[in-house]
Formats: structure tokens, sequence, C-alpha cells
């Protein structure tokens, strides 16, 4: 995993943009995500943001990252995104740098980690699953456009 530059800001946007229209095939992004969503992440020191390297090659990239508990004097691991994509699929890359970013945030001295899996992704459930976290909650959201 290699860091991720401001000068690399419009790369990872168009790898971003892949990602979340996976997800999401009706995802266009705001304006403001276009304007702030790579410079909030890169000015907050709480936030790790790396290119996934596999023979030289960008094959996607990692956020993740720690926060303070909401309510008690903890810190939190967090996994935000982990994007692999699909010509790097299937070769254990997700695994392998999810593993790594486990190990960076424990050495940060967390309580626990966490992340989201949007519904119906299998192949993150079971990559997930596999590396022992367990589903402990269902999130919901209600969103004022509908979506």
């Amino acid at each position: 995993m290699v860091a991720i530059s401001g000068s690399e800001r419009s790369q990872f946007l168009a790898i971003a943009r892949q990602h979340f229209s996976e997800l999401d095939s009706s995802f266009t992004p705001d304006d403001d995500w276009k304007q702030q969503y790579f410079e909030t992440i890169q000015s907050n020191p709480g936030f790790f943001l790396r290119w996934i390297c596999h023979d030289g090659e960008r094959a996607g990239f990692i956020l993740f990252g720690i926060e303070k508990h909401r309510f008690l004097p903890r810190k939190t691991g967090v996994v935000y995104d982990l994007y692999v994509m699909p010509g790097f699929r299937r070769r254990g890359i997700a695994r392998a740098c999810a593993a790594q970013a486990i190990e960076e945030l424990w050495n940060l001295g967390p309580s626990k980690i966490q992340l989201e899996v949007m519904e119906g992704n299998a192949g993150a459930t079971a990559l997930w699953e596999s590396l022992e976290f367990r589903k402990t909650s269902e999130r919901f959201v209600l969103a004022k456009d509908g979506r």
C-alpha cells in the first residue's frame, strides 16, 4: 500500500467514482463530493488513504482510520472503503491489504475495529467474515432525496 498524494487527486476520484458506481449504479457525485471528498480525507490526520498496488500497478484503494468514540474515552478503528478494481480481483489482494490495514489500526490502540458492508455485497461480506469480523447491527437510512 502506498499513500495517495495530493497530486493524484483526479486519479483517485476517478477510481472512487468507479467504486461507488459499482455499489450503486445510480451514483452521481454531487458538487460537494467533487469539491470536498478528497480534500476532507487528505486534511484529516486520522485518515489513511492508500493505493493498493499489485506488480507495480494500481489495483485499487483503501481508506481507513481512527475515530474518537462518541461517548467514551476510547478510539475506534474504521475501515471506510476497500476497493479492488475488477481486473485484479480473486487474487488475494483485498485480503492482504485488509490484513495490513487491520494490523496498522491495532497498532494505534483502538478498542475495536469496525466497518460497513453494503447490503447484498456477498464478496465483501465473505472477505470480512473470513478475517473474523462479525455482524453486530444493521444500519437504516432515511435520505431526504429518497436514495
